[in-house]
């Protein structure tokens, strides 16, 4: 069953211990606003799944981020999130990962269940047919009388 949060508020996720970031709901919206974004649309035709995995997750999170915890400049001092740190931010190999993880793949496995086949009506082997052969009987012979 799909859940449907109505509040539509932001929420906190944990992308490393001490490290947390606030976000935007993931929504129709801020996806369409991401695939357009300038620095998506600029990654060239040939570049790879992963080089257009970063991109899109970058421009993503320039997007969503609207806060975060434990995150801070050369010297330890606390920073506020900018585009250039939030690039930076997920130039961090874990960090990409919990946020791909905790974020981006909610929304991308959404996608993939609309691609999956839907169930059957009325239970899970209504619309299923018989693969199965029934066992042959013998061949009968004529009496003979």
């Amino acid at each position: 069953m799909l859940t449907l949060d109505l509040t539509n508020a932001p929420r906190w996720h944990d992308l490393a211990p001490g490290v947390r970031v606030q976000l935007r709901p993931l929504t129709t919206a801020l996806m369409v606003a991401t695939r357009s974004d300038p620095a998506v649309e600029a990654v060239p035709e040939e570049a790879s799944d992963e080089e257009r995995a970063v991109a899109f997750a970058k421009a993503l999170a320039r997007r969503a981020v609207l806060a975060w915890e434990g995150i801070g400049d050369a010297d330890g001092n606390p920073i506020d999130p900018s585009p250039e740190a939030i690039d930076a931010l997920l130039d961090v190999w874990p960090i990409f990962e919990a946020f791909q993880l905790t974020y981006v793949s909610k929304g991308l496995l959404l996608e993939q269940e609309k691609n999956a086949s839907t169930p059957s009506p009325n239970g899970p082997s209504a619309g299923a047919t018989d693969t199965a052969k029934p066992a042959r009987k013998p061949a009968r012979t004529a009496r003979r009388g």
